[in-house]
């Protein structure tokens, strides 16, 4: 059997059909107030975003429940946290402000999803909400809404996601052996089990 590409939106069409017409017209705009619930529900995100060169990154963004900052109608605020200073999905938003964000409830199979332009904030009046434990955020990603939707549970439902009984943590090696064993760094193993061990969660926030 030979490789057969798609080239053309008239050729994956033939192959998956067009949407339904609810979901065809389902994006909005500004939020609603269950949208509002939802982000005030949610403790997790995933940012997208794409450089100038089209370089993509997906960049997952954690915090208590209602850690994204509804600002107005169309506008959202998510907090950065200190972690390893990479910036690669804000370098990409300095490059490219085009982001696509899922914000997900633990338990629940549908998502939410926003899709706007981002710009990338230092400090404003609204830092002071976005304190956790007495910390302000590094900074905050900024989101001017184009889009927003409701998405369907089936790739939760297919995958069992949040079916205890399916999880498998165990089935690789512990994150610190990961990285020895991957990324080669200097530190000893022991090290970087100390690191990743309980004195972890201590450092969340600095």
């Amino acid at each position: 059997m030979t490789t057969r590409e798609i080239t053309s939106e008239a050729e994956l069409r033939e192959l998956i059909g067009t949407p339904m017409p609810r979901a065809a017209a389902k994006d909005r705009r500004t939020l609603h107030e269950r949208d509002r619930e939802w982000l005030a529900a949610s403790p997790f995100c995933l940012i997208a975003t794409a450089g100038a060169d089209g370089t993509c990154d997906v960049s997952p963004k954690g915090d208590p429940p209602g850690f994204a900052l509804v600002l107005d109608d169309t506008t959202i605020a998510i907090p950065e946290r200190p972690g390893n200073r990479r910036a690669d999905g804000y370098r990409n938003i300095l490059a490219n402000p085009h982001v696509g964000l899922i914000f997900l409830i633990p338990g629940r199979t549908d998502t939410l999803r926003i899709n706007g332009r981002a710009r990338l904030i230092a400090d404003a009046p609204w830092f002071a909400d976005m304190e956790v434990k007495g910390h302000r955020p590094v900074l905050a990603v900024e989101v001017a809404i184009e889009q927003i939707f409701y998405h369907c549970a089936k790739a939760f439902l297919r995958s069992e996601l949040w079916q205890p009984e399916t999880w498998q943590p165990d089935v690789l090696p512990t994150r610190a052996r990961l990285i020895k064993e991957v990324e080669a760094p200097a530190e000893s193993l022991a090290d970087l089990e100390r690191h990743y061990g309980p004195a972890y969660l201590e450092t969340l926030y600095r």
